[in-house]
């Protein structure tokens, strides 16, 4: 039966990680991989999941070090302000059971907001999931041990949109597959800074990381 490490990095989420570690359970193994934080985010895991600290904040070299310590044959990198539904986790290692092909992939995804704007990003974000195998971080990207193994991991060079690049990478080697039910992941970005302007730099960021794979 093919096994769960989930990891999940941390930067100063202590109002968050509480909710997204209720819904995950613990079935499976989680590692919280913290960058530094200074709020008492690791006062949250009270004992559920093991907490590693990472001697420097980015989101990537944080998975890349907890997928090394990682002892699952799949991972879950999950956001620690993502909820995802149990049912969604028996799905994607059903579908990865059932097709050895499939590399990895993602979970559909829809934000907590009523925002009409954002209602619709989601429904155009799953079609590009489901028809494309693109995928984001905030989505809950899942991959085999040695397919992450294989692909080096995220590159830890990039700032931001390491997302990105994983999953294109992934998915010029191989099959990929994304899964229901959706995670819930928070808006609280685009409501910090602005939806619009939000959303702009998020297609900007994603253009200069297509750009390095033409």
């Amino acid at each position: 039966m093919t096994t769960l490490s989930v990891i999940i990095p941390t930067f100063n989420e202590v109002t968050t990680l509480e909710k997204t570690l209720k819904a995950l359970g613990n079935r499976h193994e989680t590692l919280i991989v913290d960058g530094g934080s200074t709020d008492g985010t690791e006062s949250t895991i009270h004992g559920r999941c093991s907490f590693i600290q990472h001697p420097t904040k980015g989101r990537a070299a944080q998975m890349n070090c907890g997928a090394a310590l990682a002892q699952g044959d799949v991972f879950l990198f999950l956001h620690a302000d993502t909820l995802i539904p149990k049912a969604t986790i028996d799905n994607l290692l059903t579908s990865l059971d059932s097709n050895p092909e499939m590399l990895g992939g993602a979970c559909y995804r829809f934000f907590d907001s009523r925002s009409p704007f954002l209602r619709a990003t989601c429904h155009l974000a799953n079609i590009r999931s489901k028809y494309f195998g693109i995928f984001l971080g905030d989505q809950g990207m899942f991959v085999r041990r040695e397919t992450f193994q294989l692909l080096n991991g995220f590159d830890p060079t990039l700032p931001y949109g390491e997302d990105l690049d994983f999953s294109i990478r992934m998915n010029r080697i191989g099959k990929t597959i994304a899964v229901k039910p959706p995670v819930l992941s928070s808006a609280r970005r685009f409501e910090n800074r602005g939806i619009i302007r939000q959303t702009m730099s998020d297609l900007h960021l994603a253009r200069q990381i297509l750009r390095r794979h033409r």
